[in-house]
């Protein structure tokens, strides 16, 4: 097998990884990087041009894994596209809004190229598409070879999946973003362990150490209690989410809370994106089983459209709670404009439930002292920071922990490291090399060629 990573920034981006196997190329993923504008935040596509990609492996529909996609498609029309059948439901819902997100920054960012792709080429994705279901191996024929594809439940997001490749003796698994625990939406992870020679996984969380950590169950009920501390108090409370998984989430740990009495009755608000989601998870649940979603959550939980008249450093005439994207609280977004109204204010909170990157401003909120201010730069507002700001580990993605005993079950002779910053590269390198010594380690640079 020869595998490049085509994520030319490195680390957790636009993920996208160009794997040779005899006669066929694949594409596992191809995604656009959030940190990146224009072509930056692609994929360096050059690394096949002039050859034929013969599919394309979605592992699940996150932007930084699917926004790419018509790009690929666009030189490729040939291309299969191989996705679980809740992603299909998903996918070009989400490169819609990408599309149109695109639009809008096209004249604030002065990118002329946005969008990248249009309409159109989002709508057409679906005729690519080869829907593949759980456990149920595939082959496909190229020049008389074989190649044999099973894609297996992931957990981390609504139709996310892993997937073995079998090619002659070759035994090779991708484990995608995973989550080994269930969540309130989803169940978890479900990978086989037995029989490959190669493993390929992801990082993300090399670098957080479990330490004396809550179990997720003692996490949501710390969430909770504090949530309805906020309100009882006279506060509102800044829950933000990504759209797609995280939104759906934390609306069903509310839902369970309101109706075990739990949580005080309060307005809850939600954003955009997430509520229309909110209606392809209900499908998917419906159709499928594979999600536990339904629309009931939002009737009962009585949930609000946010707000347009929303002013920075003026609270709610009420405490309420607002579960809204983006979940690093990204300038433009929802949750931006939401966190300008509550940080003044000492008797509000923000609650961050997944991770956030330093240099995002939910970062640097997250990061910030008491009392210090804080500079809205896209509504050119300044503010002390008053409000509380609590994390709740609630991650998406499994423990170093968790991965690392998967890995050293598998027993493969190669590991290949893949979605992770270079410190969360670093620990499962050097947790690999104490623990696993005959297992060849890779940790691959990007567009370079490696033979495994």
């Amino acid at each position: 097998m020869k595998l490049t990573d085509l994520n030319r920034h490195g680390g957790i981006g636009s993920n996208c990884l160009l794997v040779e196997l005899g006669p066929f190329n694949l594409l596992v993923d191809a995604g656009l990087h959030p940190q990146m504008v224009g072509f930056e935040a692609v994929p360096s596509f050059k690394k096949f041009k002039g050859r034929s990609i013969d599919m394309v492996i979605l592992t699940h529909c996150h932007l930084d894994h699917l926004g790419s996609l018509p790009l690929v498609l666009r030189d490729q029309p040939q291309t299969q596209v191989l996705m679980s059948l809740p992603t299909l439901k998903l996918a070009r819902r989400m490169l819609l809004n990408s599309c149109q997100v695109m639009r809008r920054q096209r004249e604030e960012l002065d990118v002329p190229e946005y969008p990248l792709f249009t309409r159109q080429e989002a709508e057409r994705i679906n005729r690519n598409v080869l829907p593949m279901a759980y456990e149920r191996p595939r082959t496909f024929h190229n020049n008389g070879e074989k190649l044999e594809v099973t894609f297996f439940r992931a957990g981390h997001v609504a139709g996310a999946s892993g997937f073995s490749l079998v090619y002659g003796k070759r035994k090779i698994f991708f484990t995608g973003d995973v989550l080994f625990v269930p969540q309130k939406t989803l169940p978890p992870a479900r990978f086989p362990i037995e029989g490959f020679d190669t493993l390929v996984m992801e990082t993300t969380r090399g670098a957080t150490r479990r330490g004396n950590k809550c179990s997720r169950k003692q996490e949501t009920s710390r969430l909770i209690a504090y949530v309805d501390k906020i309100i009882l108090k006279g506060g509102s409370v800044l829950i933000p989410t990504f759209a797609l998984g995280r939104t759906q989430e934390i609306l069903s740990l509310l839902h369970e809370a309101r109706s075990r009495k739990r949580l005080t009755q309060c307005p809850i608000f939600c954003s955009g994106l997430g509520l229309d989601l909110a209606n392809y998870f209900d499908e998917i649940s419906r159709e499928t089983g594979l999600v536990n979603f339904r629309l009931k959550v939002l009737r009962e939980l009585k949930i609000k459209k946010l707000p347009r008249n929303m002013v920075p450093g003026h609270s709610p005439r009420e405490p309420a709670i607002f579960v809204v994207s983006s979940g690093m609280i990204v300038e433009n977004t929802p949750s931006y404009g939401v966190a300008a109204g509550l940080l003044s204010n000492s008797r509000n909170a923000v609650c961050f439930v997944g991770y956030c990157d330093p240099d995002t401003p939910g970062g640097r909120i997250l990061a910030a002292e008491p009392g210090t201010e804080f500079y809205f730069e896209k509504l050119d507002y300044t503010c002390p920071v008053k409000a509380h700001i609590e994390k709740f580990d609630l991650s998406a993605h499994a423990d170093r922990e968790e991965l690392l005993e998967f890995a050293l079950a598998v027993n493969p002779r190669a590991i290949v490291l893949t979605h992770g910053d270079p410190e969360a590269r670093t620990w499962f390198r050097n947790s690999l090399a104490d623990l696993a010594e005959e297992v060849k380690v890779i940790d691959p640079v990007p567009l370079k060629t490696y033979e495994i």
